[in-house]
């Protein structure tokens, strides 16, 4: 499933000659559209991406924003914006033509579905409005469901804090060849302004209504190299929590001392609003009040399904103890959707069965030594659920299992066991935590091993550890599923050189790691020394011994 047709970043990012200088798009019922009230200049300039493909169907998305950062600057009324998707990237073999409306109570975003799609095809899509012409991009369907694909490639990425650095990541794996990102959650930061960042963010306080989500989410999207990631290839998108505030539960904000329920409730539906508005989604994932759809299943032929879990919305409070963890009544999913991803996982009838998931699931003792200290935030804090479903991977009814998590701002490659105390313990599928973009900073890998190293000697599903940043790239065979660790040498300059750090191997019908194999050490970069930067990341504080 490699992508055979090419777009160039400058193409994808500017829309190039032939976009520009190409005729008005023809709606196939109303003839050439045209908005007959003019709309202000620039109103591309948060990009354009596509999202959770299907066989016949692809989600486009833009939003008009000429005034990204104080609320969008577009007028208060519906504004038509045309747009085509075509088989090749001069849009001379137009599959589907559309005029959508950019409506003003949903910051005017568009989100198109568009059906009648061929499977596993790479198609082109613009949009048009006001005379002003969108940059292209670059989408693909997946697979007809009844296809046997012998190959699948596609990324997974998490956790891009602007302020903590440069999306030099993302200048790379707009240049990879993939069939989809899947994005793991912590797409924005809540956090204030921290002037002694390597960025700031807008404003001077967190977000709370629905117009600071807006900008916080508009800054975000108005970086070039984020945008070129999003024009290349379609996403899957889900959140964890940073979307709304750190560390959240359901209805429960991190510091319930200082906002109210009515008060969090609020925060959250805005926060969901604004998210919608800047992601790639369904129509069945509009939020309703304080619910949003996320959960949901994508399926790459009988070769591989990608289950999308939601690890917020329905989660009990986090446990302050280790024996409060054990409690079987504690859900990170609620019953609906684990009895969704459990149902799912036993009739996919696909080769391989990854979850995109938020935190992490493998045992994590932050303490050398007899003692176990543990964030219980992540699936220990949540330790029977995690059993339950860990006991399930092991019972033949699950064909390869792999997760795939974000959250942590480090890679940690982990074998999967119920029972993570107890080596004699089946292994029974294993979990990839992949590092974040920016989040965290450039990484001080010597303190990072001196810390973890002595804990890894006493965690033997510990497979491979490391702290910098990038993301990964996954190959999918019939017979074994390669993950590649792609490091960028810094956050904080402007470009960076990329390496493949690491590759982790998992064999069909082995659960767990196969093998890791590690690179050499890289050459010097020949980088000048560069300023070092203040970052506040909530993945250094370390909770009490419990």
């Amino acid at each position: 499933m490699s992508l055979p047709t090419k777009i160039s970043r400058r193409a994808l990012l500017a829309g190039g000659a032939t976009v520009a200088a190409s005729p008005m798009l023809l709606h196939p019922d109303q003839g050439y559209a045209q908005s007959a009230r003019p709309v202000p200049a620039d109103v591309f300039r948060l990009g354009v991406a596509s999202g959770d493909p299907l066989p016949d169907a692809v989600v486009l998305w833009t939003r008009l924003a000429p005034d990204p950062l104080t609320g969008g600057g577009m007028p208060a009324r519906n504004v038509p914006v045309e747009w085509e998707i075509a088989e090749d990237d001069r849009f001379t073999r137009r599959r589907r033509t559309g005029i959508a409306l950019a409506r003003p109570e949903l910051g005017h975003s568009v989100h198109v579905d568009v059906r009648g799609l061929r499977p596993d095809r790479v198609y082109f899509y613009r949009f048009r409005t006001g005379g002003q012409v969108s940059p292209a991009g670059r989408t693909r369907t997946a697979p007809a469901v009844s296809a046997r694909p012998r190959t699948l490639r596609f990324a997974f990425a998490s956790c891009q804090d602007y302020q903590a650095g440069f999306y030099t990541a993302y200048q790379h794996l707009a240049a990879e060849d993939v069939a989809f990102v899947a994005f793991l959650g912590d797409y924005i930061y809540e956090g204030p302004r921290n002037a002694a960042a390597a960025r700031q963010h807008e404003g001077t306080d967190e977000p709370f209504t629905l117009a600071q989500y807006r900008n916080r989410h508009a800054q975000y999207k108005t970086d070039p190299d984020l945008q070129a990631a999003h024009a290349a290839f379609p996403w899957i998108v889900t959140f964890d929590d940073h979307e709304v505030d750190n560390n959240w539960a359901d209805e429960i904000p991190q510091d319930p001392q200082s906002q109210t329920p009515e008060a969090f409730r609020a925060r959250r539906i805005a926060a969901f609003q604004a998210y919608y508005e800047h992601m790639p989604l369904r129509r069945s994932s509009l939020p309703r009040r304080l619910d949003m759809q996320l959960y949901r299943r994508f399926r790459y032929g009988s070769l591989a399904s990608v289950h999308v879990l939601d690890t917020r919305q329905y989660r009990s409070d986090q446990p302050a103890t280790l024996a409060d963890a054990q409690n079987p009544a504690l859900t990170m999913t609620g019953p609906e959707q684990e009895k969704w991803l459990v149902d799912g996982l036993r009739r996919s009838g696909s080769e391989w069965n990854v979850l995109a998931n938020q935190v992490m699931w493998a045992q994590n003792d932050r303490l050398a030594g007899p003692g176990q200290t543990f964030d219980f935030d992540n699936w220990d804090g949540y330790r029977a659920q995690r059993r339950r479903l860990l006991e399930f991977f092991g019972s033949g009814r699950v064909d390869n299992p792999v997760v795939l998590t974000g959250d942590r701002h480090c890679t940690w490659v982990s074998d999967l066991r119920p029972d993570f105390d107890d080596v004699t313990t089946p292994i029974v599928g294993a979990e990839i935590t992949g590092t974040s973009i920016t989040s965290g900073g450039n990484a001080n890998p010597a303190s990072f091993h001196a810390t973890y190293d002595p804990i890894m000697a006493e965690s033997p599903h510990w497979r491979y550890i490391d702290n910098q940043r990038g993301y990964v790239v996954c190959d999918v065979s019939r017979t074994e599923m390669v993950s590649s660790l792609r490091l960028v040498d810094t956050v904080w300059a402007p470009t960076a050189s990329v390496r493949t750090e690491a590759r982790f191997t998992v064999e069909a019908g082995r659960p767990g790691i196969a093998e890791v194999s590690v690179s050499p050490a890289p050459r010097s970069t020949g980088r000048t020394a560069e300023p070092a930067f203040d970052v506040r990341d909530d993945q250094g504080v370390v909770p009490p011994t419990r």
